[in-house]
């Protein structure tokens, strides 16, 4: 699930995800993700801070109240520089502007599907 307010940055992470041979859901914001997530069980979440209705933290707080999305794995792709994996608890935090072959690279560790590169 791609959740980014930014309708080209969502559109190109969609279509760069598609074409890696990942099924993609996206949402505009938190409140639309969560809505989402309802009916859908995305592997992994890419999740932007910055946006408006309910912005990336505010999603995390309302996303951890469900047991049943704790598994999923969130990584943050944001230009906010204030905040690491560890003080947001999600697998990972990218800074825009993304790298497209580390952001394939963070997905497929997210997903089981790579190993973690020392």
């Amino acid at each position: 699930m791609v959740v980014e307010d930014d309708h080209d940055i969502r559109d190109s992470l969609s279509i760069a995800l598609t074409d890696a041979g990942y099924d993609v859901v996206d949402a505009s914001n938190g409140r639309i993700a969560l809505d989402r997530l309802v009916a859908t069980r995305p592997g992994v979440i890419l999740l932007d801070l910055m946006m408006p209705v309910l912005n990336g933290l505010e999603f995390l707080v309302e996303f951890r109240k469900n047991p049943q999305w704790t598994e999923i794995p969130v990584i943050v792709a944001s230009a906010n520089r204030g905040y690491d994996a560890a003080d947001l608890g999600t697998f990972a935090v990218l800074r825009k502007p993304l790298d497209l072959d580390s952001l394939l690279d963070w997905v497929g560790r997210a997903l089981g599907r790579a190993q973690p590169q020392d």
